[in-house]
């Protein structure tokens, strides 16, 4: 059979995919290059066969091993330009925007302008009176407030609305008994907390939070002069999608960032790299344990499981299930201190983006995995887990 040559995208974007390359290394210059290159080894062994498998056009990895990061770039971001994935390129994290703004809420909290034990209606004066007004905020960033929808109600256009919305709702169990996963739970959190520090969301979260911890690509707007580093987004079938705005999707998934700032925002996590010590108090506290649900601990937004954790349980975790159900809480009375040994992780999507960060604070261990598809979480935590296991088993040696 004759090969037809590829065409010059085609060639372009295969010699992408097959090549990686370590994007980023902020480590020391006399670091070993021979453990960068088994870091990387262990890495490629995994990613590839996943791209492969779903599909992927291009993938940005951050590891952090021993406490140093290390980035690596996958294919490209775009199937139309070719361009491959480089440490500037752009994706959008979905979910994991909201560990952001359980960052902010705690920096608020940390600074004395809002108190996690404080009553929504003390800031959202409309709800007084109602069974929202009495929901506390520590309820909103844990998803256990009394059972909100997944998603923002589609004939909901604006914040007004919104806090009708809320108005009238009644809860389907008593607050802080079940977790029921939750755009607008965390996203009236974000707009309880902006309210508090008297600014608006999105500069908070663009002029202060963002450059507070170093990140210095990463935006809930992109700027024009950074739109051709944002990646294509692809749906499932193939078609090119990027996410739209909508109520109250700045504070729930709104984040644009490349695995480089992702990373470093997994060192500021384990407080590897230097920072205010306000920012740094704030990180460390949404650490905190507040209610046990099934398999793991919720935290502010994180979530939690002791350290060494199974496959298996990181699997169940991170089911539809537990992301579709309703599923019993306990609180934890006092809440449980930040701790060392334990798995930290969060998933993020969005229609044409897939991303899974998680990090072991004890190991000075941890990964950041964007991909400009939806990939299934199954996957996405099966290859992370695999990853560090190998590198916590000696695989940077």
């Amino acid at each position: 059979m004759k090969l037809r040559p590829l065409t010059p995208i085609a060639a372009i974007a295969f010699a992408a995919l097959c090549a990686t390359s370590a994007a980023t290394h902020a480590a020391d210059n006399n670091q070993n290059n021979a453990s960068q290159a088994t870091i990387q080894r262990t890495v490629d062994a995994a990613i590839q066969p996943l791209m492969a498998k779903d599909g992927v056009h291009g993938m940005a990895v951050g590891v952090i091993v021993a406490g140093q990061p290390y980035v690596f770039n996958y294919g490209v971001a775009s199937t139309e330009t070719g361009k491959p994935v480089t440490q500037d390129t752009l994706f959008e994290i979905g979910s994991v925007s909201k560990t952001f703004t359980a960052t902010l809420a705690s920096y608020a909290q940390v600074s004395g302008k809002l108190s996690l034990s404080d009553k929504t209606s003390q800031y959202l004066p409309s709800l007084q009176g109602s069974p929202f007004g009495n929901v506390r905020l520590v309820n909103l960033g844990t998803h256990t407030p009394g059972v909100l929808p997944l998603q923002v109600p589609d004939e909901i256009q604006n914040d007004e609305q919104f806090l009708h919305y809320l108005k009238a709702w009644k809860p389907g169990c008593v607050p802080g008994t079940c977790r029921t996963y939750s755009n607008p739970g965390i996203g009236t959190l974000g707009l309880i907390t902006a309210k508090s520090m008297g600014e608006a969301f999105t500069p908070l979260m663009q002029q202060r939070l963002f450059p507070a911890l170093g990140l210095k690509s990463s935006y809930i707007d992109v700027p024009a002069a950074r739109m051709p580093d944002y990646a294509q987004g692809y749906k499932k079938d193939g078609a090119p999608i990027r996410v739209a705005p909508g109520v109250l999707s700045a504070e729930a998934y709104g984040v644009k960032t490349t695995a480089t700032d992702l990373t470093r925002f997994l060192q500021a996590n384990m407080n590897l790299v230097q920072v205010d010590g306000n920012w740094q108090r704030a990180i460390t506290a949404t650490h905190t344990g507040y209610f046990t649900a099934g398999v793991m601990t919720q935290d502010l937004i994180w979530e939690q499981y002791a350290y060494p954790v199974t496959l298996k349980t990181l699997l169940e975790g991170n089911s539809t299930a537990m992301a579709m159900k309703a599923t019993p809480v306990t609180a934890i009375k006092p809440p449980l201190a930040p701790q060392q040994d334990v798995w930290i992780n969060k998933t993020g999507s969005t229609n044409g983006f897939g991303t899974y960060v998680a990090f072991i604070p004890g190991k000075q261990l941890g990964i950041v995995m964007l991909a400009n598809k939806n990939v299934s979480i199954e996957d996405r935590v099966t290859v992370a887990h695999r990853i560090l296991t190998a590198l916590a088993a000696g695989g940077a040696r």
